[in-house]
């Protein structure tokens, strides 16, 4: 190791959008999943209201606006494999509810 090298602190407040009651996209390694998490265990986030997004449109676009080019509302809970996640943020829309 580098005599330079310095360890990072920890965060002593980590904050995770990761929490049930809260509304979230996912992004996956193949695609996109809007929903409410309902559970949440080692293996996986349950989705309740859920929608999957077959395309964003642009990225930070959806994200301030809340609109999706296409989306494709679940008709139940969805299961999504935690070693399937990339990334996670607080959806602060409402859920989609319409196919488009």
């Amino acid at each position: 190791m580098n005599k330079t090298t310095k360890k990072l602190p920890k965060n002593p407040n980590p904050v995770s959008p990761l929490f049930v009651g809260n509304s979230v996209l996912i992004r996956t390694v193949t695609y996109f999943q809007v929903g409410r998490i309902t559970h949440l265990d080692a293996l996986e986030v349950v989705l309740d209201d859920a929608s999957w997004i077959a395309d964003t449109g642009r990225f930070n676009e959806a994200l301030r606006t809340g609109v999706f080019s296409e989306v494709e509302p679940l008709l139940g809970p969805v299961s999504v494999s935690r070693g399937a996640i990339v990334d996670v943020v607080t959806w602060s829309h409402p859920l989609p509810k319409d196919v488009k």
